[in-house]
């Protein structure tokens, strides 16, 4: 059976997702269009308009994979019971390593207007990533600990920590030789947790 033929039994729109996946990794959000994704799929330049409408469906369906990705990253290498503390450190080195291994995909995770904030799968996978932040952030003994929203507080301290880092990572701002040997868990305060 033929790759075109494959596709046309259902397999088309992880087709073109994967396709655009690969695009990103060689050449970048600028070289991510739908005929490029039909045409390394080897469909017709108007088949993924029947599955994604236009490019910010397809979009926004390869960021739903890549937020569920940066989940698995963030989670990866956890034995089974770890404490918090260890549950963030996972996360925090997960998030970086994935955007540093994945620096087209990591910004179009968080691109301004290029998909549709409003897509259910991306919702759902952005909302799954961010519950491992936000178990990182509950119970943080810290300065703001009494405060109204201090879980929420937390949450947000902790994900521009983290994101602050992985944008500079990717960047290039940490590649000087003196920054170089150093990770997320050698700059982030090591809060505790209550109880």
């Amino acid at each position: 059976m033929t790759k075109a033929k494959t596709y046309h039994h259902g397999n088309l729109k992880e087709a073109l997702i994967a396709s655009g996946l690969d695009i990103l990794a060689e050449t970048g959000l600028a070289g991510l269009s739908l005929r490029n994704c039909a045409e390394r799929a080897g469909v017709s330049h108007t088949a993924p308009k029947n599955h994604f409408g236009n490019l910010a469906g397809l979009l926004s369906a390869i960021a739903a994979r890549g937020y569920q990705e940066l989940g698995v990253y963030m989670q990866r290498n956890l034995r089974e019971g770890a404490s918090r503390t260890e549950r963030r450190n996972a996360a925090f080195e997960g998030y970086v390593a994935f955007a540093v291994a994945n620096p087209a995909l990591y910004e179009l995770m968080f691109a301004r207007d290029k998909t549709n904030k409003n897509d259910p799968e991306l919702q759902a996978q952005v909302g799954a990533s961010f519950l491992v932040l936000r178990d990182a952030a509950e119970g943080l003994d810290w300065d703001k600990s009494d405060q109204p929203g201090a879980g929420l507080r937390a949450q947000m301290m902790l994900w521009s920590l983290v994101h602050g880092f992985a944008q500079l990572s990717v960047s290039g701002k940490f590649d000087k030789e003196s920054m170089r040997h150093l990770g997320i868990l050698d700059v982030m305060p090591d809060f505790p947790y209550r109880g």
